[in-house]
């Protein structure tokens, strides 16, 4: 290759908007002298490196934008201690192939400390992992943002704004406020996403207690109806880890009535009973 090659080749690969292959083709073109490649060899494995590359920063950027707890991976899940679930249904809701191309919802259930929001991220870092876009929000944190845009009279815009995400991880469901303009557009949002979209939720109250989420029975029943139609449900049963973990630091000086346990009595299928 001549000089001018060398001055030209930077400049196109730049204007090309190529970058890893501007970066990287001098490296890659003593290794294809060194081992005799040819022309389509060398070409290609330069292709190679920039696709691999965009792979790369796409799957940082839906990461980023995804806004999934830090250190909530599916390696640092122990499901040794949870009943409900095991590591190969969540193995296969992870990959999003049952679920996420239909518009199907994942609800999951259990008390305080059982690792329900654990759980929901690590199926939405592997979501992301196979491609698919996921959001990750409180639910209350969601409520006041949408809120905020109805009083602005720019709610439509924001739903469409949510609606670029394949799935919608709202945690906490159960924290969200009965106030009549909070729950309204959290009805919004649920009829919105309604058999196109994903949500995934985790939430520690049963059905039969959602009349005190929502401002009336009627929004409650119709809520849950679009939730759990066609749904994956999870309840998750186990001793909170927060207060294992609280038991274990103080040597288990704390006694075993504050320790306590997973409240698994609750039915969480039952739906509020209109009367």
């Amino acid at each position: 290759m001549n000089k001018r090659e060398q001055a030209i080749l930077p400049l196109l690969l730049g204007q090309l908007c190529l970058p890893t292959m501007k970066r990287q083709w001098e490296e890659i073109a003593l290794e294809a002298n060194e081992k005799g490649w040819s022309g389509p060899r060398y070409l290609a494995t330069l292709c190679e490196y920039e696709v691999a590359e965009r792979d790369r920063r796409r799957l940082s950027k839906r990461m980023s934008e995804a806004k999934l707890p830090k250190a909530k991976g599916l390696e640092s899940y122990d499901f040794s201690v949870v009943k409900g679930v095991t590591k190969e249904q969540i193995a296969g809701l992870s990959s999003g192939e049952v679920w996420i191309k239909g518009g199907v919802n994942v609800l999951i259930f259990g008390p305080s400390g059982t690792g329900k929001t654990h759980l929901a991220s690590a199926i939405g870092e592997k979501l992301v992992e196979n491609g698919a876009k996921v959001f990750f929000s409180r639910t209350t944190e969601l409520v006041q943002k949408l809120q905020s845009a109805k009083k602005s009279l720019t709610l439509p815009s924001a739903l469409d704004k949510l609606d670029k995400y394949d799935c919608l991880i709202l945690d906490d469901f159960g924290y969200a406020q009965k106030d009549e303009l909070e729950t309204s557009v959290l009805f919004e949002l649920i009829c919105e996403r309604y058999e196109r979209r994903s949500m995934l939720i985790t939430c520690n109250q049963p059905f039969g207690d959602w009349e005190h989420i929502f401002v009336n029975k009627q929004m409650a029943v119709a809520a849950i109806d679009r939730l759990v139609h066609n749904a994956f449900i999870l309840e998750l049963d186990a001793e909170s880890y927060r207060k294992k973990q609280a038991f274990e630091r103080l040597g288990g000086k704390i006694s075993e009535a504050q320790k306590g346990s997973g409240d698994g009595s609750k039915v969480y299928y039952d739906r509020p009973k209109l009367e």
